[in-house]
């Protein structure tokens, strides 16, 4: 892509969802490592900026108003405040605009850029490749490609290599809050897991009497807290988790509705434990490599699972070859969920411990060429008695 100039200044377009915003994270930190001083921005819908805001890679955050501008064809102050908003995307003269999106709103942007490369991929839906003159094709074969693959893809076209770091970032507010709000509550370090019981979609959702029977076993299981997560509209779908779990269980923290996203992103990021049905929150947790158990059944985690962490999924329910399920069908309810028993949540929840227990034991300093040696202990005895 020499033809095209040098690359100092590049546009991320991926407004939404809030878990495929946190999973484009690995465009972001493979395009940094690239071009360490160039000029990175992200269209991202303005609800969801904490998300990215952070992130030491990214220059800034343009907030997509996607609640104000909705209907802008419908009225011509709608389409004048759309043009206006259009026009600000073309004042920084980007070299370099990735559309990991991949629809026709998010197509428009890009070509209201009139950067020289747009890069997008050729199977866009809604006609969105029209706007690219860098299309990427995606190599098929039997198996899914994950979501992530399928943007880091588009690298190829600018020919960068792929850094699949999903290392998310949350600010110093938030964590000071998290951490005053725990010591409010007389646990400043205790061992807690977050539970994220809701979805938009039925059809994603463990149903919740099996989230209830989780809560004795976790409890038993050293964790102190049991962090209760989601949004404001959530509260039904988590009503029956705490009035039918026994009085003599303490431990239950209700967040529900109560966090801001940063502030979510720093509950997740001191987890001890994740538990998460197909939502941003389990992306999350992935972003700060926490310990997670992903529940899943019928969106497929091959494709859309936490990436890189197969072996904490929980499938109940397996389609056979060629089967397709559309998890917005209502018909759908929750029945694909219900193929996951309590009992199988419990045990990967064992797995996923046992094997983060192993990790931290097994644990080795990284020596640093020309650093300090890590300090060996060789005098075990109490330190009253080395003393005397």
């Amino acid at each position: 892509m020499a033809e095209s100039g040098p690359i100092n200044s590049i546009l991320i377009i991926r407004p939404s969802a809030l878990g495929d915003v946190c999973r484009t994270v690995p465009v972001l930190a493979s395009l940094r490592a690239a071009y360490p001083s160039a000029r990175i921005d992200w269209v991202v819908q303005d609800d969801f900026v904490p998300a990215v805001a952070a992130h030491p890679a990214l220059s800034n955050a343009i907030a997509f108003p996607r609640a104000r501008l909705a209907g802008w064809w419908s009225s011509p102050a709608g389409f004048m405040g759309m043009c206006r908003w259009f026009r600000q995307l073309r004042q920084p003269r980007y070299d370099l605009v990735l559309d990991c999106q991949g629809l026709g709103r998010s197509a428009l942007m890009a070509m209201a850029t009139r950067a020289p490369r747009r890069v997008g991929l050729r199977t866009a839906r809604e006609f969105a490749w029209l706007a690219y003159n860098r299309p990427v094709n995606i190599a098929t074969g039997s198996q899914p490609v994950h979501t992530v693959d399928q943007m880091l893809s588009l690298l190829t076209a600018a020919e960068i290599p792929p850094v699949p770091d999903t290392t998310l970032h949350v600010a110093d507010e938030p964590r000071d809050w998290w951490r005053e709000q725990r010591a409010s509550e007389g646990w400043p370090r205790g061992k807690y897991a977050v539970l994220s019981p809701t979805s938009r979609w039925l059809s994603k959702r463990w149903p919740i009497d099996r989230w209830v029977q989780l809560i004795i076993p976790l409890r038993e299981r050293g964790f102190e807290r049991l962090v209760v997560i989601g949004s404001p509209s959530e509260h039904e779908q988590v009503r029956q988790l705490f009035v039918q779990h026994k009085p003599s269980v303490r431990g239950m923290v209700d967040l529900v509705g109560r966090t801001s996203i940063a502030q979510t992103m720093a509950v997740i990021a001191e987890a001890d434990l994740v538990i998460a049905n197909d939502s941003a929150p389990l992306h999350m947790a992935v972003g700060f490599k926490r310990n997670i158990v992903a529940l899943f059944g019928p969106t497929d985690p091959a494709e859309v699972g936490p990436y890189g962490r197969e072996e904490s999924v929980v499938r109940g329910y397996c389609p056979s070859a060629g089967e397709s399920i559309n998890f917005k069908n209502s018909k759908l309810g929750d029945s694909l969920m219900r193929f996951i028993s309590t009992a199988a949540v419990l045990q990967k929840v064992d797995q996923v411990m046992n094997a983060a227990a192993l990790r931290e034991a097994t644990w080795t300093p990284k020596l640093v060429p020309g650093g300090p040696l890590p300090e060996v202990v060789t005098d075990l005895r109490p330190r009253r008695e080395a003393a005397s």
